[in-house]
Order: structure tokens, then C-alpha cells, then sequence
């Protein structure tokens, strides 16, 4: 295709061309499946050129599972978060994801904690069954990346979990994870935080759960910034590791990608990170740049600026030859440093 072909085709669909990428129509997606990173920038598709590899991976690409990673601005509106995040699901399963990723906050975003009570639900209310019936009706199952959860003990503390749901195409609850790490900081540009003022932190970790893409290990948003978390995970089983967030402006440009690309490297696991991003009212706003990195540390899909969504496809045949080639988890010394990250039980 001509260079000047290809800027035709930018123009037409309303998106800025950048550095040889290819850029189709969504009903013309499938055809070009065996990209490992594409972007879904609103009604057009980015086709990331294939990334450099240290070995030959048998795997054809059309047999590998591909994932789905949804970016959003959420805001205090409930049901018009609903509305978004339920196309991107619908986009996500008519281009063939097995599996859809939404950030942390997905339901919603408050402007204080006496509104996040006010808004929260326990996991059997109304918002769940709907996710319940859009994963039926795409087939597809999800990660709901941090739910705000009035718990059982919700009359007692009137306070929520930060509460990562994975349903599997069936509509069933399979996991829950409940924030372990709260984010109480205070970052000069960017305002404080105290999730502990609305939020209570978790109990413990969850097992991996095994999914059509891989063995996922759950985490959510801070508790990226406690490499012990994510050790614990890849030694009970974890494949994918998921970080969905709300990280903000000043952090995130700072941190947001060296945070994942090291949990990638050290656990030699896929690391997918859904993101909020934008302005969700007058108090706040999130730094996006979804994204998913392979065992290497490589960049391999992600979104830039605004809601939308990117697709990667999975190869746990790389991820397997990657540990067998560098054998670092045989090569750990817990009789000099401890045991960092004690396997879950």
C-alpha cells in the first residue's frame, strides 16, 4: 500500500496515521487477526507491525486466544458507564475476544466517599446482573477490574471493598479479589488520596483462576507498586497478571509503564492493565494508556488517549520457552533474602 493510499484511508475514517501502521475498517478485522497488539480507536482498527522476538514460537497466531483491554472515563453517572463499557464488550466479542478487560472503578466514579457509599452495591445487585446477562449474551468472559462492594459487613463499617470480578461467559461469578492495598498518598500536582476514608482493604489473595486466555492472577491498580503480590501469584500458577486502574496524571507518566513492564519481566507472566482515562468530574482526572505486555517486558497492544479498546493475542507457548530459557524462579536464593512472596496456599 502507498504511502499516499494510506493517508487517504487516515483521513477518510477520521484517525492520524502513525509510522507504517495499517489501518482497516472493523468488519474487515478478522482477515487481519495475526497482529499480537491492534487498537480499536473509536469505529477504526491500528494493526501493530509483529515486535521483535529472542526465539521461533511454533504457535500459528490464528490458534492463540485473544483479549480484549477497554479503556473508560467513568464518572458519577451510573448507568451511562453501563452504556460504554457494554459497547466496548459488544466490540470486543464481535472482533473475537475470548476475554474483556475494564479498569478499576468501571461502575463508576464519585466525587467524594460519602457518594462512593451512596452509589456502591452489594455483588447480587442490579449492576452485576447486568454484567451478568452482556457476558451470556456475547459469549465472552470478563474482567471487572474493581467494583465498588458493599460487603457483609456493610451495616457494621458502612464501608466497601474494591472488588475485582472475573465472569466467565456463562454469567458466573468464577473470582473475587478484594484490594489488599489501599491508596492513601499525597502527591503534590496531583491532589490526595485516601481510599481507606470509603474503602476497607482486603483479607487476602485469590488463587489464579484459569480462563480461556491463560491462568490469571488478580491485582488491582496500587497494589502494582508491591512486587511480593505479584511473585506470590506467578508461584501459585499465574500466566496473566491484570492491573486494572485509575492512575493519575502525575504518577501515571512517571510510572505507569516501567510499573508493568517490571511485573512482566520479573514474573515472566502477561501483564494486562485497563485503565480509566480523562476527566471524570471537577476533582479528578486519569492518565489512560491501557495496555498489555508480553513475559519480555514488550509493549505489545495499547490505548492512547480516550475511551476505546485494545486486542493482543496470548502465546503461553512463549511464555513456557521464555522460562525455560532464563530460569529465574530456579535461580532464586531465599537462604540469603527470604522467601519474597510466599506462594498461596
Amino acid at each position: 500500500m502507498t504511502f499516499e493510499l494510506r493517508n487517504h484511508l487516515s483521513e477518510e475514517i477520521g484517525f492520524n496515521l502513525m509510522l507504517g501502521f495499517i489501518i482497516r475498517p472493523p468488519h474487515q478485522l478478522l482477515s487481519l487477526l495475526s497482529c499480537p497488539g491492534l487498537r480499536i480507536p473509536r469505529f477504526s482498527v491500528l494493526c501493530a507491525p509483529p515486535r521483535l522476538r529472542t526465539m521461533a514460537v511454533s504457535s500459528s497466531s490464528w490458534e492463540l486466544p485473544l483479549v480484549a483491554v477497554c479503556q473508560v472515563t467513568s464518572t458519577p453517572d451510573k448507568e451511562q458507564n453501563f452504556k460504554t463499557c457494554a459497547e466496548l464488550i459488544r466490540e470486543a466479542a464481535r472482533l473475537g475476544a475470548c476475554l474483556a478487560f475494564l479498569p478499576e472503578a468501571f461502575d463508576f466514579i464519585a466525587r467524594d466517599p460519602a457518594e462512593t457509599r451512596r452509589l456502591s452495591e452489594p455483588l447480587g445487585g442490579n449492576l452485576l446482573e447486568e454484567y451478568t446477562q452482556l457476558a451470556r449474551e456475547c459469549g465472552l468472559w470478563l474482567s471487572l477490574g474493581g467494583f465498588h462492594e458493599r460487603g457483609q459487613d456493610w451495616e457494621q463499617t458502612q464501608k466497601i471493598y474494591n472488588c475485582h470480578v472475573i465472569l466467565n461467559n456463562m454469567g458466573s461469578v468464577v473470582a473475587t479479589y478484594r484490594k489488599t492495598h489501599l491508596c492513601d498518598v499525597e502527591i503534590p500536582g496531583q491532589g490526595p488520596m485516601r481510599e481507606s476514608n470509603s474503602t476497607i482493604p482486603g483479607p487476602s489473595l485469590e488463587s489464579p483462576i484459569s480462563t480461556p486466555a491463560g491462568k490469571i492472577g488478580l491485582a488491582v491498580c496500587y497494589d502494582m507498586r508491591f512486587p511480593e503480590l505479584s511473585l506470590a501469584l506467578v508461584q501459585a500458577g499465574a500466566e496473566i497478571l491484570t492491573y486494572p486502574s485509575a492512575f493519575g496524571s502525575v504518577t501515571g507518566p512517571a510510572h505507569w509503564e516501567v510499573l508493568l513492564r517490571a511485573r512482566a519481566i520479573e514474573t515472566q507472566c502477561y501483564v494486562v492493565a485497563a485503565a480509566q482515562c480523562g476527566r471524570h468530574h471537577e476533582k479528578r482526572a486519569s492518565y489512560g494508556h491501557s495496555m498489555v505486555v508480553d513475559p519480555w517486558g514488550t509493549v505489545v497492544a495499547r490505548c492512547s488517549e480516550g475511551p476505546g479498546l485494545c486486542l493482543a493475542r496470548i502465546d503461553l507457548n512463549y511464555l513456557q520457552q521464555l522460562r525455560k530459557q532464563l530460569p529465574v524462579f530456579q535461580h532464586r536464593r531465599p537462604d540469603l533474602y527470604g522467601n519474597l512472596g510466599h506462594p498461596l496456599s
